[in-house]
């Protein structure tokens, strides 16, 4: 270490002679220290998950029955994904599943952003009260043969309405939407009220435009929990008929209901491939919603 002008100079390892503080020679913070480690447990935490999957997608392209731990597939091929599409059995729970998403998701956001704005109407009679019976809600419910009752009562056991209904009424998304359109400021509400709009048009060309990111957090909540619906599944619809993808893949690994196979597909072939589809949708649309998921949960969750 030279020094010239009390200014310290040190050598880098390239050879290069630098003029300063050394770099090399401070000591390092406990933040950086933290910031290390936590790098480090999350991609152990990462690639803890991605094995599992790994392997499964490797099966899923295997034709062969062998078991085990395998990087890469012995005997390529797509036969097993093919059956999915190709058998029936399979293929009718895949459009259950895209139906009562599809159509689940869009009546659970419309439920969710009508409900909001007509929460934060403050000059509307009984809107705290409404607010408070919504909220009690979230902690009571009636039971579960209670509901069963009165679904059955309205002809709606063992139909598709039962699985598109019961989750579309989520009160936890109606209070994230409501927080989000109070943060919306009311001299918009109020400047399209004297330019002639009526609530209904102040609603769709003044609150939805500005609630992209809440209608894309909340619209991806709602689409996850239809495309996984097990439970509703479970206890409103017997019929084999209505099952989605989840529950047919539930049959496939506790009892012997196996698709027919299509080509050299095994069948740890097309149960594999059925787990891949299931999972796939949402793998492929997360990386694209992650800003507006994010950003519509931090606007929505915190009020100021």
């Amino acid at each position: 270490m030279a020094k010239k002008n009390n200014v310290p100079q040190y050598v880098t390892p390239s050879g290069k002679v630098v003029t300063g503080p050394s770099k090399l020679n401070k000591p390092k913070s406990p933040y950086e220290v933290f910031h290390f480690i936590n790098g480090l447990v999350f991609i152990i935490v990462c690639l803890i998950i991605l094995i599992p999957i790994w392997k499964i997608l490797v099966d899923s392209l295997d034709l062969t029955t062998g078991s085990g731990m395998r990087l890469f597939p012995e005997k390529f091929g797509f036969d097993g994904y093919v059956s999915i599409f190709t058998d029936k059995s399979l293929l009718l729970p895949l459009g259950i599943s895209f139906l009562t998403t599809l159509c689940g998701t869009f009546l659970g956001l419309t439920l969710s952003t009508i409900g909001a704005y007509v929460l934060i109407q403050w000059e509307m009679p009984g809107r705290t009260l409404l607010g408070n019976l919504l909220m009690f809600t979230m902690i009571f419910s009636g039971g579960t043969i209670p509901t069963y009752i009165i679904l059955n009562n309205l002809h709606l056991v063992n139909t598709l309405w039962v699985v598109i209904l019961m989750p579309a009424i989520n009160v936890y998304n109606l209070v994230l939407m409501r927080n989000f359109f109070e943060g919306i400021p009311a001299s918009l509400f109020e400047s399209a009220s004297l330019d002639g709009c009526t609530p209904w048009q102040t609603f769709y060309k003044i609150a939805l435009p500005l609630s992209k990111a809440a209608l894309a957090s909340i619209g991806l909540m709602f689409a996850v929990a239809y495309w996984n619906d097990y439970t509703n599944y479970r206890l409103y619809a017997s019929d084999r008929n209505l099952y989605n993808l989840q529950m047919k893949l539930r049959d496939m690994i506790s009892s012997s209901d196996q698709p027919s196979a299509v080509g050299s597909a095994t069948e740890n072939t097309i149960k594999n491939a059925v787990i891949i589809t299931a999972i796939l949708p949402f793998m492929i649309l997360y990386p694209f919603l992650q800003k507006y998921f994010v950003k519509g949960i931090n606007i929505g969750a915190v009020k100021e």
